[in-house]
């Protein structure tokens, strides 16, 4: 080894250390103030700055919902929840904070009564964060957070999606005209040339709908959509196989709405919708996903005023802690090969 790389291990070393979780044999998990998974709290500008590999981050919107809201809390609920998240995925036998120097890097400063601003805010927030080469885990919020992430993202090329959900959100407007809500960040992704259909795939879409051709448009883009009633069939199994193919190798996005989750597993969601997934069988298809190329994820629609017991929020910041392990694997597989 040259004294170059060695010098340079010796500083990822250094870093590793000075971005570990507040662990719970040194301070309780119910005591100590709030962060996700109990990481350092950094403002953007100094996570650049001191090397910061994963930013995890919070978006409280939820101006964009059109059924109850609630998911501007997302954040804070999961923040508390998430100390209860250890070190090591037991699973997988992964611990991110070996492989990635992560941080809590705040919530980004949305605009609550005007939703078009709020977009312009994320943009202004993830685009430095993603020009430095950090990697973004999100949690909202509602679904539209995703599709300023997007716009980053796949800025200089289309990426793929993985989208596990209830709902399509490919729909054109509500009420005639708003084009910005939580059930049309995909469609817009697309129209903006940062999303790439052919290399996205749905999982758990469910629900009655408003018009019987109400998907038409996602599926002439070449969108697959895997209905709830076609995972039963199929199995979880051949489902994700399914999915691996069609986002392939190339760098790929995953997001994950909390509704798709039964609400007896995830009450706290403002639209819910019956014959859902088991939180077992959530984390089952996450887990599965391990060894994509991710390069980005968020989890969005936690709305913790419909749920003041806290499991929806355990839920999302479980999931949250299976995504963080699947970029961190990522990240650190992107580095040995470039």
């Amino acid at each position: 080894m040259s004294e170059d790389s060695m010098s340079e291990d010796a500083a990822q070393q250094a870093r590793l250390a000075r971005f570990q979780p507040l662990s719970g044999m040194v301070m309780p998990r119910f005591a100590g103030l709030a962060s996700l998974m109990r990481l350092p709290v950094l403002e953007p500008a100094a996570a650049i700055r001191e090397g910061v590999e994963i930013g995890l981050f919070g978006i409280p919107l939820d101006s964009a919902t059109t059924n109850r809201p609630g998911a501007r809390l997302g954040p804070r609920g999961v923040r508390e929840q998430s100390a209860l998240m250890r070190l090591v995925n037991h699973a997988s036998g992964v611990s991110p904070y070996e492989l990635c120097a992560c941080a809590d890097l705040g919530d980004v400063p949305v605009n609550p009564v005007d939703v078009a601003d709020t977009l312009a805010r994320i943009e202004a927030f993830a685009g430095p964060l993603h020009a430095a080469g950090l990697t973004m885990l999100a949690i909202g919020g509602d679904h539209l957070v995703t599709y300023p992430l997007l716009r980053v993202i796949g800025a200089r090329a289309p990426v793929g999606l993985i989208h596990i959900d209830a709902h399509s959100d490919t729909a054109d407007s509500y009420f005639g005209g708003a084009r910005l809500t939580h059930g049309t960040p995909f469609r817009r992704a697309i129209e903006d040339g940062v999303l790439d259909p052919r290399r996205m795939v749905q999982i758990g879409i469910r629900g009655t709908l408003y018009a019987r051709d109400e998907r038409r448009w996602a599926l002439d883009q070449g969108i697959r959509i895997i209905e709830m009633e076609s995972v039963i069939a199929q199995g979880l199994p051949a489902v994700v196989t399914e999915a691996r193919a069609i986002v392939g190798s190339a760098p790929t996005y995953l997001s994950f709405d909390i509704d798709s989750l039964d609400p007896a597993f995830a009450p706290g969601t403002g639209t819910p919708e019956i014959g859902g997934f088991t939180s077992r069988e959530a984390l089952f298809l996450v887990r599965a996903l391990r060894g994509l190329d991710l390069i980005g994820a968020d989890v969005v629609e936690v709305a913790p005023p419909l749920d003041p017991g806290g499991t929806t929020a355990l839920v999302g910041a479980t999931i949250a802690f299976e995504l963080l392990c699947h970029l961190a694997e990522a990240r650190a597989r992107r580095s040995r090969q470039g």
